[in-house]
């Protein structure tokens, strides 16, 4: 696929006529354009008629197997007695400082044949996310948690898992993995290290086997009852290398060395090697006693193990880790949840964290100035525990300004008002720009006027440059030793002072959770879809965010708000889009078809809350879903409400002709006050 694309942009061909090619081009391990053209036919087809895509093909047929570009292995490091400048020719990464870490020349097969040793050193988000949460249990909680001797086989965590709720569970949360887990409904962590090690390329194919084979024993078939043993803790399945090593060992009297060849070109995914050591494995075996169709069938079991394999160790350290995280969550959720948080980074992992925080009933409160630290933290608000948005969490404010305005409040207190901020906050250290974005995402509105009159978000965004250039001015009096206009009227004045009279100023409240969802990277007090979520509810029969590859085939009927319109042309020049819709549980992309798109081109406007027919269709390695039909239930501008919208009938001729199940009913609400959502199942 990469040949292509390459050979196609070098061509000056259009993106979309040499992506069309390359996504007919099989995602299989091992695949070439020589057997593509085998087992594709629509890519033969393709190179059969049009001259264009032929020459596309041939050509990159000749760039094919050649090394693009020069990377850096992501765990990789190469260790050595002696200097390594000794032994292989070394170059620094092509950005960074002089001072960072060089890289070899050679690739990692060359290193490891002229004898050093090369070691993958792993680093996994998911240890300080544990870190984290055990932490804060003990600072919430007083109780210290030794994720080393967690109980195995706890019901509560199992349940969770068995639901399929796998949010932030390691290695768990892909959509294929959450729906193996509630077919498998496992009990024990060495069930998650199998699931865990089944999950790959290799051995794969034998999931549906073993999940079967967990809940009846007698559907365990052994491939010859000699492998019993060591097949039995997996139901009679092949799921690790160190069992693939003992096999070798039963059947054809390999030493464990000999084993370990073998085990190492099914780590190196050799397959070549594979088939070379399959003919010597049949001919052992049958020495040892068994017949040839026998010492076939063995191998065969193992030849897919040439793709991708865990060892057992590998497997017990995620599965292990899994069920840390798991029972964390299922035990511990608003501390667990707080602690991902934490780790997300990026705004849209917040987003799906946030998003999971509403689904579990777990309340989650914007920024502000008076109760939030400079990250994610836990705080109880009112009796009820709270994930509080930290302040360096805000786009635009730095570490080095959360940490000033927490030093100045833990210092001083709690802010009284905007002339107590304006006062204690050195504003050398926080800039007008973080100042504007700690206003949007509404971390200032705890704080009011002198005489106790609240501030609003667009009052105090107006304002910025006068709030600015005063706080500058009264710092620079104090370093010359002078007294400021606050020393001179004291922390006791009852009118606000003259220079921090406010002219007002109004915003929407559609403008105000916009900032949010720039500045945060989610809605935080309230969602644009909450007042028509549920108005819509009751018609839907699935979240966009359960819209997967298992939906294949399926139609179903979802509800969002327009998030973004991206214009696309058909090969006949026909104008179609691909639309971002969100809903509180997270957000998808639709495709709106030119049938579909003309009579409805209006509809089609960022902030309109819309329910639509979709058909989901997995084509090669990309998820599609086609509207079908479609209805405006609210507009941005507010020329239509939700609560005028009439059920269309389109709906109704659907859900009677069987062409979508309308399941249970979800019903979004909002808390009273404008704090975080909450989602009753």
């Amino acid at each position: 696929k990469a040949a292509i694309r390459d050979t196609g942009r070098a061509l000056g061909m259009s993106y979309g006529d040499v992506d069309r090619v390359a996504r007919l081009v099989p995602s299989a391990l091992h695949i070439t354009l020589e057997k593509a053209l085998v087992d594709a036919p629509e890519l033969a087809g393709a190179y059969e008629v049009d001259p264009q895509v032929r020459t596309l093909v041939d050509t990159a047929r000749r760039l094919e197997g050649i090394a693009r570009h020069a990377s850096t292995h992501a765990a990789g490091v190469v260790i050595s007695r002696d200097p390594l400048a000794e032994f292989v020719p070394l170059q620094r990464p092509t950005r960074g400082d002089e001072s960072s870490i060089p890289t070899t020349q050679y690739a990692m097969a060359q290193v490891a044949e002229i004898g050093l040793l090369k070691m993958d050193f792993l680093g996994l988000a998911n240890l300080t996310i544990l870190g984290r949460a055990v932490d804060i249990i003990e600072r919430t909680r007083g109780i210290r948690i030794d994720l080393q001797t967690l109980p195995d086989g706890d019901p509560k965590t199992f349940e969770m898992l068995s639901s399929g709720d796998t949010f932030g569970v390691f290695q768990l949360e892909s959509p294929g993995m959450r729906r193996l887990i509630q077919d498998l409904r496992p009990d024990s962590t060495a069930e998650l290290m199998a699931l865990v090690a089944l999950y790959r390329p290799g051995p794969m194919q034998h999931i549906g086997t073993y999940c079967r084979a967990k809940h009846d024993r007698s559907l365990v078939k052994y491939p010859h009852p000699d492998l019993a043993g060591i097949l039995d803790e997996t139901y009679g399945v092949i799921a690790y290398q160190d069992q693939v090593l003992f096999v070798l060992q039963k059947f054809a009297g390999y030493s464990l060395k000999d084993a370990d060849a073998i085990r190492k070109a099914m780590s190196k995914k050799i397959a070549a090697l594979m088939l070379e050591e399959g003919e010597k494995f049949i001919t052992a075996a049958v020495a040892h006693g068994y017949t040839e169709q026998e010492s076939r069938a063995i191998f065969d079991l193992i030849l897919p193990f040439a793709g991708y394999a865990f060892n057992k160790a590998h497997s017990a350290c995620y599965g292990t880790i899994a069920y840390q995280t798991a029972w964390l969550k299922a035990n511990y959720g608003h501390e667990y949840m707080t602690a991902v948080l934490a780790s997300a980074g990026a705004h849209e992992r917040i987003a799906e964290a946030v998003a999971e925080c509403v689904r579990l009933g777990i309340a989650v409160r914007p920024p502000d100035i008076n109760s939030s630290g400079t990250g994610f933290e836990l705080h109880e608000i009112e009796g009820v525990p709270t994930i509080c948005f930290g302040l360096g969490t805000v786009k635009n404010v730095g570490q080095g300004a959360a940490e000033s305005i927490v030093s100045a409040r833990d210092d001083g207190g709690a802010f009284a008002g905007i002339e107590d901020f304006t006062k204690r906050v050195d504003m050398r250290t926080l800039n007008k720009r973080a100042l504007e974005s700690l206003v949007k995402a509404g971390a200032l509105e705890s704080l009011t006027h002198a005489d106790g009159r609240p501030i609003g978000r667009g009052t105090l965004l107006a304002n910025v440059d006068r709030i600015v250039s005063l706080a500058l001015r009264e710092a620079k009096l104090k370093e010359t030793g002078q007294s400021t206009m606050f020393d001179m009227f004291g922390d006791s004045v009852a009118t606000p002072l003259p220079a921090l009279e406010f002219e007002e100023s109004d915003v929407s409240k559609q403008e105000m959770l916009g900032w949010e969802k720039d500045l945060l990277g989610v809605y935080v007090s309230e969602h644009p879809f909450t007042s028509a979520a549920v108005t819509v509810a009751k018609h839907t029969s699935a979240l966009v965010s359960e819209i997967t590859a298992e939906m294949d085939g399926r139609e179903v009927v979802i509800a969002g708000m327009v998030n973004s319109i991206r214009p696309l042309m058909t090969k006949a020049g026909k104008q179609f889009v691909a639309v971002s819709i969100e809903d509180l549980s997270g957000s998808t992309e639709v495709t709106v078809w030119p049938d579909v798109y003309d009579p409805t081109r209006d509809i089609w406007k960022p902030g309109n809350i819309l329910l639509m027919l979709v058909r989901v269709r997995e084509r090669n390695d990309r998820l599609q879903a086609g509207v079908q039909q479609v209805s405006l239930v609210q507009a941005a501008d507010g020329s239509v409400s939700h609560e005028e919208f009439v059920l269309p009938g389109w709906l109704s001729s659907a859900v009677r002709t069987g062409g979508v199940t309308v399941a249970g009913v979800r019903r979004e609400t909002p808390l009273l006050e404008a704090g975080p959502l909450m989602l009753e199942a």
